[in-house]
């Protein structure tokens, strides 16, 4: 990270500079240097992030008026912020990989993902199931436990990976990760596929709202019936 390069630079060059013409003390040069790398570090970080930051708002911006090509264009600008400071590049990885997916352009989308956030358990998830779509269910199984060691409270994360689970034909370990997810968060939805897969029926995921179906685990069929049928229940309310 030059940050910290930079950093230790300007504190190593205090510490001569005190050793030289303020004391011989090692203990007080010590302590001055320590606190000019804090402060030094601290204000590279926080400008490097505020820039960083800065282009993800505007990528958003894009992404929300449908301009998915210009959000990604922006976002790889950003990527000249990574050398600066940890995990940056990462990040921006991770949102890239995540636009292409959204756009089903999975072929693009996987090389993003694959130098993504881990702790970005939306972007993890989504390359695990790149994975299982490619029929690699054991890298599958890897990366989705990547995803759920980094978010560990996050419900959504045990979903998806026993949705892919029972999808490969693994039932059994499908409700094994649920009931992980339980233990973890106690989340009722959790519980409740726990119960549908014991019964031997599918997985509901609607309770997890929109956000499952950025995932693109159900048809696309599927999708535009639900989404008819709830525009249909709204219709009728508004006629009442």
């Amino acid at each position: 990270m030059l940050n910290m390069l930079i950093s230790f630079a300007c504190s190593a060059l205090s510490s001569a500079l005190i050793m030289r013409f303020v004391t011989p003390n090692m203990w007080i040069t010590m302590a001055v240097s320590a606190v000019i790398f804090a402060i030094i570090f601290m204000v590279l970080t926080r400008i490097i992030m505020k820039k960083v930051g800065a282009v993800m708002e505007v990528a958003q911006k894009d992404m929300l008026a449908n301009r998915s090509d210009k959000a990604i264009k922006e976002l790889q600008g950003g990527l000249k912020y990574g050398p600066w400071q940890i995990y940056v590049k990462q990040q921006i990885n991770s949102q890239i990989g995540t636009i292409y997916y959204l756009k089903r352009d999975f072929k693009e989308a996987v090389p993003f993902l694959e130098k993504g956030f881990v702790r970005n358990w939306v972007s993890t998830s989504m390359l695990a199931i790149s994975h299982m779509k490619k029929n690699k269910t054991s890298k599958m199984v890897e990366t989705f436990g990547k995803a759920v060691a980094g978010n560990r409270k996050e419900p959504m994360v045990y979903a998806v990976y026993a949705f892919c689970m029972d999808r490969v034909g693994e039932r059994t370990k499908a409700i094994e990760v649920l009931k992980k997810g339980v233990a973890k968060t106690s989340d009722e939805r959790l519980q409740e596929n726990i119960n549908m897969l014991e019964a031997g029926k599918k997985m509901k995921m609607k309770g997890f709202g929109d956000m499952w179906y950025q995932f693109h685990l159900e048809k696309q069929g599927a999708i535009i019936k639900k989404q008819t049928k709830a525009m249909t229940g709204r219709r009728k309310q508004v006629l009442r």
